[in-house]
């Protein structure tokens, strides 16, 4: 899924940076040209809402969209504030336009 993303990213004129666990991105010192943070809401057991609350008391405050295959009550009620929810499988625009509108709000 990683891999897709960052393919499509590419192609349509987005670099990203891959990490290959929660403490791999929660590790990363440099977010300076970051717009936001697209994160799966289970990462292989751990969480990615509760990763991204971890990123926020590091002071590391950016938009986040999260992706799930798993939707629920409970996942969309912790996403609250996320820039979008998407659930597998998602359209290709419902991933770039929110990421479109971070980089304009970033501008």
């Amino acid at each position: 899924m990683r891999t897709g993303i960052k393919r499509l990213l590419r192609v349509h004129g987005f670099h990203s940076k891959l990490f290959e666990s929660a403490n791999a991105l929660l590790c990363h010192e440099d977010f300076g040209e970051a717009l936001c943070f697209i994160l799966d809401i289970n990462l292989n057991g751990e969480s990615g809402i509760e990763l991204c609350r971890c990123l926020s008391d590091k002071g590391v405050r950016l938009p986040v969209i999260y992706i799930t295959g798993n939707d629920s009550e409970a996942n969309r009620a912790a996403a609250i504030g996320c820039i979008a929810y998407l659930t597998k499988p998602f359209a290709v625009p419902s991933l770039i336009e929110p990421i479109e509108k971070a980089r304009a709000a970033a501008a």
